[in-house]
């Protein structure tokens, strides 16, 4: 199964970020074939194929590229998709599709977490099963739900103005007051500074309702908000 990674300008933060989860995850990209959604960087971002090129370089599978601009040299040749209109990205629900032979769809896209000064990053659409948001910085907030297979992980809290049906992984790097906050509770998993609960470990009667988790000492709380 395919990874894709869709780099944010500017690159030299956004490079620098995924170094950190390198870093953190040396083992991640192992034989792990990635495709690249340029969808997000505008059309006059310089040296494109330059941060492909770094991305082969750390030792990343790259198989193809969608979303590219024209103008931007030296990108055809990764074989993927080349459109125009400015490089819109693919978005939710349009999949994107591997340039070799058919297979199982690709895994919508593991998010580098953002420069250390960014407080809180808000995701104003679902996420999809299998996607991965990682914000390391601060608190992320879902304007939608989180499917079944997805994850989300914050240093801070975690904000779902939907069903929370993944796993939910707030307080990474030892924030003990960290909280998860969602409108409906189906989550997989719940996990705050390394303390978590599985499904099976949370009262059936929260199933369905408004809820947050914390913690109290070791223990995890989980109560109704309603």
């Amino acid at each position: 199964m395919a990874l894709v990674l869709a780099p944010e300008p500017p690159l030299a933060e956004w490079l620098a970020a995924l170094d950190a989860q390198i870093a953190r995850a040396p083992h991640f990209f192992d034989a792990r074939p990635v495709l690249l959604d340029l969808g997000l960087l505008a059309p006059e971002t310089p040296d494109v194929a330059g941060m492909i090129e770094g991305l082969v370089a750390r030792g990343i599978r790259v198989i193809g590229a969608e979303g590219a601009h024209p103008s931007w040299p030296g990108v055809a040749k990764w074989g993927g998709s080349i459109g125009g209109g400015g490089g819109k990205s693919a978005g939710p629900g349009k999949p994107i599709e591997l340039p070799a032979e058919p297979g199982p769809a690709a895994e919508p896209a593991v998010t580098p977490a953002p420069p250390a000064e960014s407080a809180t990053l808000l995701i104003d659409r679902p996420v999809r099963s299998g996607q991965s948001i990682v914000h390391e910085a601060g608190d992320v907030a879902i304007l939608g739900a989180v499917a079944w297979g997805s994850e989300i992980v914050a240093g801070g809290s975690i904000h779902v103005y939907g069903a929370l049906r993944g796993r939910a992984i707030a307080g990474l790097g030892g924030n003990k007051r960290a909280r998860i906050f969602c409108r409906r509770l189906e989550a997989e998993l719940l996990a705050i500074d390394g303390v978590y609960r599985t499904a099976e470990d949370i009262d059936p009667a929260l199933h369905g309702r408004p809820a947050q988790a914390w913690l109290e000492g070791e223990t995890m709380l989980v109560a109704a908000m309603d």
